[in-house]
């Protein structure tokens, strides 16, 4: 069976502890703060278990079992493409706006599952662990999240080092049935319409660090699991008309509070090794499969923007202006930059033992380029749309006066629509380019792959710069002083 949004939503139904504007919802999936997002997540389970979309959207994992592609281990070109299909397919249904849909973690886990050897060279129990936890994920179609950034605090400190022993969550107790954690990790974006979460650290670790090295997956309702809840912009959303974003796509970011959550030996993958923390990304596929996923997402997004930039135009009456032409024109280049770098990270893939991996130089010069992409066309749609986004009725609910109604059909006009659409375009535009939740979003792709200086980090490490130099090298080796010396004519006396 293909799991349902109405199976999704009844497992969020958990007693999970959701800490918000001082109190404790009981129930998210009815909250004024989360239930229209977790509605959403639930469409996108909806849509795999339609018939039509059970190839698309699903594969086979052995005679009987098919599972969602954000499960699948590519063993070809091939296989890449499908998957990507069906993560696009998925994107559409919320343009982009769920950064923490459930095929970012998935396809994080599975490339460790992809590159299990190294877990196993470190530890085979541990390595058992992390095999038993992609399958029992992928049966039961687990809506993940993760959190893998420590609190900021001093950041010239190691974590060892913090006033506090324990702000950052590790070992606080270790026994013979597993690991007892205490203290706290960020951000679990999406959490809340989350199954599980895989707890580790992505970040440097420091000699000393190591009760902070571990590696886990515990249910979002594990007893001592606190969420406290960052500001809902859906709760402030409470009507789709207003905030056509906001009031069904606000994932939601949380930090996570450990308070000696018991987390079991099956569900341990790295116990307090700093530097096999880095290994699971970077010396396995995980860390480009999870942000191929990223840049796919992204890619779609991007169209979306697109399609706000030239409805704006239209409605203003401006697309035939060449100035304006020529920054459509270079928003559709920049766009189309996106999606020839998600096409080429495939074309360029090689194979990994069994499995297929795009290739990694080309995904991480895809993060440096669009962190400096995604500000820059929100400004340029701020340019385009000038006040258009910011002179617009209070509310929906002054289209129910008629006296407010006659104005605005007087004053909001549009060669392209009556007013009433002109309306409802730009607070979609307003929501996507400059309310709260459009500012989440732009910190968001700005930053959820680090900051700028450790994605260039990225780009130089994995770029074949002896190639480059070999280039340099030939043509330098192509010719001599002693050559040119040789064929001068002797100076005159």
């Amino acid at each position: 069976m293909i799991k349902t949004g109405e199976q999704h939503i009844r497992s969020l139904q958990d007693g999970r502890q959701i800490y918000l504007n001082g109190g404790i919802v009981k129930d998210a999936t009815t909250h004024p703060a989360f239930r229209n997002a977790i509605a959403s997540v639930g469409k996108l389970y909806d849509f795999q278990s339609r018939p039509a979309n059970r190839d698309l959207m699903t594969y086979q994992t052995d005679g009987v079992q098919r599972a969602n592609r954000i499960w699948q281990l590519p063993e070809s070109y091939a296989d890449l493409i499908e998957r990507r299909q069906a993560l696009e397919a998925w994107t559409e249904l919320h343009g982009g706006f769920l950064g923490r849909a459930p095929d970012h973690v998935a396809s994080c886990i599975a490339g460790m599952y992809m590159g299990r050897e190294v877990f196993e060279e470190y530890d085979k129990e541990r390595a058992a662990a992390l095999a038993g936890y992609y399958l029992h994920a992928r049966d039961n179609e687990l809506y993940l999240t993760y959190v893998i950034i420590n609190p900021q605090a001093d950041r010239s400190k190691a974590a060892h080092e913090q006033a506090d022993e324990f702000l950052t969550a590790g070992v606080v107790d270790e026994d013979s049935t597993g690991l007892t954690i205490r203290g706290a990790k960020m951000l679990a974006t999406g959490g809340i319409m989350a199954n599980e979460v895989f707890v580790t650290c992505i970040q440097p670790l420091q000699p000393g660090d190591e009760k902070y090295a571990v590696s886990f997956a515990v249910p979002m309702n594990a007893p001592g699991l606190k969420i406290l809840s960052r500001k809902s912009y859906e709760q402030h959303a409470p009507n789709i008309y207003d905030n056509p974003l906001a009031h069904r796509f606000d994932e939601n970011d949380a930090v996570l509070y450990f308070d000696d959550v018991k987390v079991p030996w099956e569900r341990v993958f790295i116990n307090q090794d700093t530097r096999m923390c880095m290994k699971q990304f970077h010396d396995t596929p995980a860390h480009i499969y999870q942000n191929y996923q990223a840049q796919i997402r992204l890619m779609v997004k991007m169209r979306f923007l697109l399609g706000i930039a030239k409805r704006i135009t239209d409605t203003n009456g401006i697309t035939h202006f060449p100035q304006v032409r020529e920054t459509l024109g270079n928003l559709a280049a920049e766009a189309v930059i996106v999606d020839s770098l998600v096409h080429a990270m495939e074309a360029k893939g090689e194979q990994r033992g069994r499995y297929f991996l795009p290739d990694r130089h080309t995904l991480y010069a895809a993060q440096v380029i669009t962190q400096q992409l995604y500000p820059r066309m929100m400004t340029t749609l701020r340019d385009l749309a000038g006040g258009g986004m910011i002179m617009l009725p209070s509310s929906v609910a002054d289209f129910a006066n008629p006296e407010m109604r006659r104005i605005i059909n007087k004053t909001q006009k549009s060669p392209a629509s009556d007013s009433e659409a002109r309306v409802k375009f730009f607070k979609l535009a307003w929501d996507a380019v400059g309310s709260e939740f459009a500012s989440r979003h732009t910190q968001y792709e700005m930053f959820y792959a680090g900051a700028t200086f450790v994605t260039k980090g990225h780009s130089f490490r994995t770029f074949d710069w002896d190639r480059c130099a070999g280039m340099v090298d030939q043509m330098l080796d192509s010719y001599s002083l002693d050559d040119e010396l040789s064929h001068l004519q002797p100076a005159a006396a």
